[in-house]
């Protein structure tokens, strides 16, 4: 259905824009930092389903609306930055309450696996850097000779999101085990769960108020 040069092709172009950190990466980073490894895990989780989301909504048709429509396209932008800067907020107001339990549980979660998965997700897919690459340069390496592009792009879709799965717990798994280093300090501790939340918030207003090049 597709052809291997044009697999190809998109798989590096996915990688170039993959290795460079954007909002999905920084705010996994920022929930291990402040949560540990299980909940960066489930962000993980809810992110890839987040962001293959996308995939099918610009196999719907629905991306083209979303990246042409400048009101639609702040909306979305403008909701994912509120969600990050509400948890980061939730993450330095309780950056002391984790201490006691990361010395006897340090990858527990600290909003449940479902809720984490949830967040994830949401970041996942008002994330505007998916919105614009799935929208923007997925349709352009799909074989209008071929027919049944939708098919086309959802298993297109499907290589920035292994990409994404493998390097984002990658980033995940290693801020964890820094996270595990500074467990061994109460403060240290504290500090880093603080941390991770200015992290999130910062990373919630950069999101705002990044423009979108037209």
């Amino acid at each position: 259905m597709v052809s291997t040069d044009r697999f190809l092709a998109f798989a590096a172009m996915s990688l170039l824009v993959i290795v460079i950190p954007g909002p999905s990466v920084l705010f996994v980073i920022g929930r291990a930092l402040a949560h540990g490894r299980r909940t960066a895990m489930a962000t993980v989780l809810g992110n890839v389903i987040g962001s293959y989301a996308l995939v099918v909504a610009v196999a719907l048709g629905i991306g083209a609306l979303v990246a042409q429509s400048l009101t639609v396209f702040l909306a979305v932008k403008l909701a994912g930055a509120a969600y990050l800067v509400f948890l980061g907020v939730q993450a330095f107001r309780h950056r002391k309450d984790m201490r006691a339990s990361a010395m006897s549980a340090p990858a527990g979660p600290a909003r449940g696996d479902l809720r984490t998965v949830g967040d994830g997700f949401i970041v996942g897919i008002t994330n505007p850097k998916g919105v614009v690459f799935f929208a923007a340069v997925l349709p352009q390496f799909v074989d209008h000779s071929a027919g049944n592009l939708p098919a086309q792009m959802l298993l297109l879709g499907l290589v920035p999101i292994g990409i994404g799965l493998v390097t984002d717990t990658l980033w995940g798994l290693g801020a964890a085990a820094a996270r595990t280093w500074f467990a061994r300090s109460e403060r240290r501790l504290s500090v880093v769960g603080g941390a991770g939340g200015c992290a999130m918030i910062g990373l919630g207003v950069t999101v705002a108020v990044t423009g979108r090049a037209d």
